[in-house]
């Protein structure tokens, strides 16, 4: 799945619409660190794939940025466990 996905600096979110829903990502940037506080993806439109390529997308963004994750969701956090191509962006 390929979705439309786009940030929202002034919200602070990820988002995307899918089937008319939209599913999101809740961050908070501070110091050079985002994070990321929530994964919302409505039960109508789950089990897709979707939190995970929005998480990607967001954790992609925070590399090409140079900044550093927080990832407080757990959704977020159970990702970058399954992802360690992500770790080197862990804030220690």
């Amino acid at each position: 799945m390929s979705l439309d996905i786009t940030q929202d600096t002034e919200h602070s979110r990820f988002s995307t619409v899918v089937d008319g829903h939209r599913c999101v990502i809740d961050y908070l940037l501070k110091d050079g660190v985002m994070t990321i506080t929530h994964t919302g993806v409505p039960d109508a439109v789950g089990g897709r794939g979707i939190a995970a390529e929005l998480t990607q997308f967001a954790l992609e963004s925070v590399r090409k940025a140079g900044l550093k994750v927080v990832p407080v969701c757990s959704y977020t956090a159970a990702y970058v466990r399954r992802h360690p191509e992500f770790a080197d962006i862990l804030k220690k």
